[in-house]
């Protein structure tokens, strides 16, 4: 149980065990109250701390999502239902090319919280997950050098062994849209019995071993998994430089293939914002 006598049940010793034959030395912890579990597990690392763990919080006071954008979560004492799912994964991984993680973390996500695809959940370049064009799911990937000084960057050139952050936002139950451009989706809309911790429990291993799975042979065995869910492929969208194009896809190396009026495009930087002609960013 999280400090602060929440009356959620994480059952965090049977997700380190189930997980431990995977990641020796794996712990899952769980807090009540934090600023942002990915800042947290930054922390630790730069401070030379780079086990496998889990990391959930209750409540975060200042979640970040991509393009230092805010993830609100809140949960209120006695509640059973938070608004949101908030955690990170944190461990050491040597992937020849870092290119496609947030995409293969997003498909086991999709499939996981949608096996049958009754709930038409869809995949977003680079990061989100969508229902009928609300975002229920985002995810922000950090990593750090924790042999090097501490000096924490994006995923690109790396050394061997990086440690890597993965934080992930699901929307639980009915969430607040004021001052969204874009009212939210949440899961209680098609899973009315739908908890954080029994989400959590389903996420969880399946997360673990498909990141395993990216460190060892990279994004090209997640791509025809990625494109059955690709919501932006076939449509015109609108680049955040005012560019715009006809998606055509994800490459097999996680690349966003855009066709404009300069020819074929191929979209690299997560700090490009993509959107359907016509929606907001």
């Amino acid at each position: 149980m999280a400090a602060g006598g929440s009356a959620l049940q994480w059952h965090e010793e049977r997700i380190a065990a189930a997980l431990a034959p995977l990641l020796p030395g794996f712990a899952a912890e769980v807090v009540g109250e934090i600023d942002s579990t990915n800042t947290e597990l930054m922390r630790r690392a730069r401070a030379g701390r780079t086990e496998p763990v889990l990391l959930v919080a209750e409540r975060q006071t200042a979640g970040r999502g991509r393009l230092g954008r805010p993830w609100q979560s809140a949960q209120q004492p006695g509640d059973d239902v938070a608004p949101s799912l908030t955690f990170s994964l944190g461990l050491p991984l040597a992937p020849a090319d870092w290119s496609g993680l947030s995409l293969a973390v997003g498909v086991s996500l999709a499939e996981n919280l949608d096996p049958t695809g009754e709930a038409r959940l869809g995949l977003k370049w680079p990061n989100d997950l969508w229902v009928d064009e609300r975002k229920l799911v985002g995810i922000l990937i950090e990593t750090a050098l924790p042999h090097a000084g501490g000096a924490a960057g994006a995923a690109g050139d790396a050394p061997p062994s990086r440690y890597v952050v993965i934080g992930i936002g699901v929307n639980i139950g009915a969430r607040d849209a004021e001052g969204m451009r874009t009212p939210p989706a949440w899961m209680r809309q098609w899973r009315p019995d739908a908890t954080s911790p029994a989400v959590l429990a389903e996420l969880i291993p399946p997360l673990v071993r498909d990141v395993l799975a990216f460190g060892a042979r990279g994004f090209a065995p997640f791509a025809e998994r990625f494109a059955a869910r690709d919501v932006l492929r076939g449509r015109e969208v609108v680049l955040s430089d005012g560019r715009t194009g006809l998606c055509e896809g994800v490459s097999w190396t996680g690349e966003l293939q855009v066709r404009t009026a300069e020819g074929l495009q191929a979209i690299v930087s997560d700090e490009v914002s993509v959107r359907p002609r016509g929606m907001a960013l």
